[in-house]
């Protein structure tokens, strides 16, 4: 309790710091701490209502939604400091942190990220949403280079295979999905082309490996000039076209699908007329992107496409 009070009135710097010092076992209680969390999220808490794996948000208040970090701890330290989003939570106004997934691997400081965002959670457990990208995935669909027990044992030593295996568990109760209502669907990476109703994204992990949605929602790609889908030079997930974009948009009832999974020089791009805005909140090696950039929304404002966006947008 007295490092939760700590937190919610310090600095991101202090969490920075916190993680940087957090023990093999200070890391472990934390990461059972929030899977239990997790688990037990369900109904109405706050301003979320939550079904399944998916989280639906009534268009009040702010939200800032922050595309892959990828253990780049510094990145998400500027973006916590630009926000000012633990100065507004710890004053109870009314803000959303919405994470699109991918945490880990690929960065030095990948138990560090995972420490302050779990962290976060554990802080304010009704304005973080945690959900999973294609590195947060099942076994049989797990990212690769999957560097992340690596750079465990680097910080924890002995202990990093019970570090791992706790972040694994936590894995399974990340979120397939947010719907901000008749404004944005925020997925990790793509459209499942064959979801007919929203339970499809609810529910995608149960189905998950007898029906597609979960492997296209964290895998797959737009791509412009084609209609349907192709394979994926990935491995995994799908090519959509503007087509299957536009049939999901039509089935959550909202205009514009926001997404991350794919870097971006500038830190975002457009897609589909439009229709999809991507994030990218890292920069540097080894994806060698100049800025990185998160969205901070009024979610009381409406936009008809992602042009509309961009004025939301901070790079960094």
């Amino acid at each position: 309790m007295v490092i939760a009070i700590a937190v919610s009135a310090g600095k991101p710097s202090d969490l920075v710091s916190m993680a940087k010092r957090a023990s093999a076992n200070n890391f472990l209680k934390l990461v059972n701490g929030i899977t239990n969390i997790l688990a037990e999220e369900n109904g109405q808490i706050g301003n979320m209502q939550i079904t399944g794996r998916l989280v639906s948000i009534q268009p009040t208040g702010d939200a800032i939604i922050v595309g892959d970090v990828h253990g780049d701890m510094m990145s998400l330290k500027t973006i916590l400091e630009n926000s000012k989003f633990m100065e507004k939570a710890s004053k109870n106004e009314e803000i959303t942190m919405i994470f699109l997934g991918d945490y880990g691997d690929r960065g030095l400081h990948s138990p560090e990220v995972y420490y302050i965002i779990l962290k976060l959670k554990e802080v304010f457990p009704k304005r973080i949403i945690l959900m999973k990208g294609n590195h947060e995935g099942p076994n049989d669909l797990l990212a690769h280079p999957h560097d992340l027990l690596d750079h465990l044992q680097r910080k924890f030593g002995d202990a990093s295979s019970h570090t791992y295996s706790a972040l694994r568990k936590l894995f399974d109760y990340l979120y397939n999905a947010v719907l901000i209502d008749k404004r944005y669907v925020l997925l990790h990476g793509g459209v499942p082309s064959q979801a007919s109703t929203t339970e499809d994204l609810a529910f995608a992990h149960e189905k998950h490996p007898h029906e597609t949605h979960l492997e296209e929602i964290l895998w797959s790609d737009p791509r412009e000039g084609i209609r349907g889908t192709r394979p994926s030079p990935r491995g995994a997930g799908r090519l959509f076209g503007e087509d299957i974009t536009e049939r999901l948009l039509r089935v959550s009832k909202t205009k514009v699908l926001i997404r991350g999974h794919e870097p971006s020089k500038g830190g975002f791009s457009t897609n589909h007329s439009e229709k999809i805005l991507t994030l990218f909140s890292r920069k540097g090696p080894p994806y060698h992107n100049k800025s990185g950039a998160y969205l901070h929304l009024d979610l009381s404002e409406e936009a008809e496409n992602a042009l509309q966006l961009i004025h939301h947008i901070h790079k960094f």
